[in-house]
């Protein structure tokens, strides 16, 4: 059964892949921004749970990750 996931739990699950994915990577928060061509204070605020991310940002940090954007999802 479908379940809504509230504003806070999207950014909680994507927060925790986010980190999840970037160690498994070895990469710092310096090195993710880099590869995905965003800043790392971007980076940093969306593990925070601090800033709303587009698709295309999405994209970027999933390509990146080597992953696809469902899977920074929870999916």
């Amino acid at each position: 059964m479908f379940t809504p996931k509230t504003e806070a739990e999207v950014r909680a699950t994507l927060s925790e892949s986010l980190k999840e994915y970037r160690a498994l990577r070895g990469l710092s928060q310096e090195g993710l921004a880099t590869v995905a061509g965003v800043n790392r204070t971007f980076v940093s605020q969306i593990e925070r749970q601090q800033k709303n991310v587009s698709i295309e940002s999405l994209r970027r940090l999933a390509n990146a990750l080597q992953c696809e954007v469902y899977q920074l999802l929870g999916g």
